[in-house]
């Protein structure tokens, strides 16, 4: 075996002795995996670093074009080996990046991070990363909207039992009530679209967010100073900046941005756990593979584990949500460091667990299964009970007296539920009425008609097909998935 080779059984080996976080494993996507990763955040640095030199170089200070030359050919280039050893001597991340960076540019070595703070590089590379996890998590998102919103055109017409209080209501359709879904991650949509495009770059402020470092390298020179400012957001591609910081950023910015998320866990366990309760009443269920086990010991179960699994990841990230906030609120003065350890955490796990939920989703909106003959079925066994004030008007237009076939509609009805609960039999309301005189003119199978019931259910679904699931789909439309394959 060569080098390569043990370097990578040995790898393995030490992967399957120390905990690894399941959401990397089991749930969130390579892109949003590598989006938090090593590389991308010490790279993101470097490219700090390097736009932050040009800048200074474009406005007057004494940096060669070998400098920045060098800086640019090595900034994926990176020693970890040599970033620990220096992080062990310094006891400070940003340093040891510092001096691993000199290292392998060394003619640029006494330029890097020139009149910057470490949160130059730590908070504006947070904010890159942060929006960049925000815009998948937004065509993700637009996927499962693009999907809910098919669905629910397809099934816009086909009557259901409606549930208040999880007890038989009025009819809806199962195309409406994906809609109810759909509409919530909409507004979803809507927020996070809100969140991108307000949310700001730190920029070039200093080391307690009064910019006194590079006003002293422009030897006073405010108007230098700004435009340092305005040239290193513009590089990254932000088009403001935060007009005022301590030596952070605002930590309300992680808030609003993990409350965005917890909406969409919100909304995710919503629809989950709805079908979770079709599953049990078999009336629909989400895909089920062809060689999926539901239980190890009942080989007959179809578990919706997909759904379970999103609704338990959604309970995580609304676990997470409160943190931010209380980091936000314990920012003394111009900063502490008391949200570093916290926001390592949070900022990355609330991401990966809301990428892993909307993977999950698509895979469901993908290829949810509906069982017409179940769903016709139970609404049948209540549609009598709810037909109670049509059939009432029928038998009056037919020249009955309200009041007598209303307490006779009454006493049957109870019979009929009576039958129902104490004797496990079916509903034969409508039997009871047939045989009674006072109905034998009315058309009761027309009456009991499911479509006469289900109102605007239709026309709502393409209002909210119209309105807000096509906006959505034009947005996104290179970027919609029809399905996704989950990792495990």
């Amino acid at each position: 075996m060569g080098q390569a080779g043990f370097n990578l059984k040995f790898s393995e080996s030490l992967m399957m002795e120390k905990y690894t976080s399941p959401l990397v494993e089991r749930n969130a996507s390579e892109e949003m995996s590598r989006l938090f990763g090593a590389d991308k955040k010490f790279g993101t640095w470097r490219r700090l670093w390097l736009e932050l030199a040009k800048a200074e170089k474009e406005l007057g200070l004494d940096i060669t074009d070998e400098q920045i030359s060098e800086m640019k050919s090595n900034l994926d280039n990176i020693d970890y080996d040599k970033a620990k050893e220096y992080e062990k001597r310094f006891r400070h991340d940003v340093m040891a990046h510092v001096h691993t960076f000199a290292d392998a540019a060394p003619s640029a070595a006494g330029i890097i991070h020139l009149g910057a703070t470490s949160c130059y590089v730590g908070d504006n590379a947070d904010l890159i990363i942060l929006r960049e996890a925000m815009e998948l998590v937004k065509a993700k998102l637009a996927s499962v909207i693009d999907l809910l919103g098919k669905f629910a055109k397809q099934y816009r017409s086909m009557p259901t039992l409606g549930f208040t209080h999880y007890q038989p209501a009025q009819i809806t359709t199962v195309g409406k009530r994906a809609a109810l879904w759909c509409y919530e991650f909409v507004m979803d949509y809507q927020e996070l679209e809100h969140r991108i495009y307000k949310l700001p770059f730190r920029g070039v402020k200093g080391t307690t967010g009064t910019q006194a470092s590079f006003l002293s390298l422009f030897e006073g020179d405010h108007e230098k100073v700004k435009a340092l400012n305005e040239k290193v957001t513009r590089a990254f591609g932000f088009d403001k900046s935060c007009i005022v910081t301590g030596q952070t950023y605002q930590r309300k910015l992680d808030t609003m941005a993990v409350n965005t998320l917890a909406l969409i866990a919100q909304s995710a366990h919503k629809m989950c756990s709805d079908i979770r309760l079709l599953a049990n009443l078999k009336e629909m269920e989400e895909p089920f593979g062809k060689n999926q086990i539901g239980s190890s010991a009942m080989a007959y179960k179809r578990n919706p584990m997909r759904s379970e699994r999103a609704t338990s990841l959604s309970r995580f990230v609304l676990s997470l949500s409160s943190s931010p906030a209380m980091t936000a609120g314990e920012q003394w003065f111009e900063r502490t460091l008391d949200d570093s350890a916290n926001r390592r955490l949070v900022l990355p796990e609330a991401f990966l667990a809301v990428d892993g939920i909307l993977e999950i989703l698509i895979n469901i909106a993908g290829g949810l299964v509906v069982y017409p003959k179940v769903i016709e079925a139970r609404l049948n066994s209540e549609l009598p009970f709810m037909a109670s004030e049509n059939i009432l008007m029928a038998g009056v237009k037919a020249g009955g007296n309200r009041q007598q076939l209303h307490e006779k509609i009454r006493v049957y009805s109870q019979q009929a539920a009576e039958r129902v609960k104490n004797e496990g039999g079916n509903n034969d309301l409508l039997e009871r009425l047939k045989a009674d005189e006072d109905f034998k003119d009315i058309n009761l199978n027309e009456v009991l008609e499911p479509s006469l019931y289900i109102g605007r259910c239709p026309e709502q679904v393409d209002e909210l097909i119209e309105k807000a699931v096509e906006p959505v789909r034009k947005a996104n439309k290179d970027s919609l998935k029809g399905s996704a394959e989950l990792k495990v």
